[in-house]
């Protein structure tokens, strides 16, 4: 592991566990164990690390999704995949609240949103194509239907864990409603 991504790593168990008021270089430094100064010597500014995070969490959920998604052809299959990343997010708890931390961040700092929005993008790009063989009638606006639906069962399950959560079903119904018109 690189330096550099001991230290993305560090600052996500940071958010993941203390919010983003606690998101300082010192306390990156402390739970990376590394000498102070050495955060700061990769991203000189707490800008500078936030965005380098987001980029961090996008890379760290897509191998999860690569991981899941090898046969996602059917809407079964896909339902099955999609239900599997959420389980495999809220499993990495502190992972997840990291990233909804940031993404709290984002909405108050504007100056931040163009990271989300390559972010965005770059799951489009892959995702668009998977979407589109589903048969779904309007792949990009289909998506952000199911990505809304991801971002809803996780932040309902951090929040408030309910046993026999089944994210697979959820997806399951949304997919159906999406190729039903």
């Amino acid at each position: 592991m690189t330096r550099q991504r001991q230290v993305l790593d560090a600052a996500i168990r940071v958010l993941g566990t203390g919010g983003t008021r606690q998101l300082t270089h010192r306390a990156v430094d402390a739970e990376a164990g590394l000498p102070q100064g050495s955060t700061s010597n990769h991203f000189r500014t707490r800008d500078a690390l936030v965005a380098a995070v987001l980029d961090r969490l996008l890379e760290r959920e897509t191998e999860v999704w690569g991981a899941l998604a090898r046969d996602v052809g059917t809407p079964e299959s896909f339902a099955r995949a999609v239900g599997g990343l959420v389980t495999e997010l809220v499993a990495e708890r502190t992972t997840t609240l990291a990233r909804h931390a940031l993404f709290v961040e984002v909405a108050q700092r504007p100056e931040l949103r163009g990271h989300v929005d390559r972010a965005q993008r770059e799951i489009a790009s892959w995702a668009l194509p998977l979407v589109a063989a589903l048969g779904c009638p309007d792949p990009p606006a289909d998506l952000a239907v199911l990505l809304a639906a991801v971002d809803g069962l996780l932040s309902n399950q951090l929040a408030n864990p309910r046993p026999g959560f089944d994210p697979e079903r959820a997806i399951r119904a949304v997919l159906r409603g999406i190729l039903a018109g």
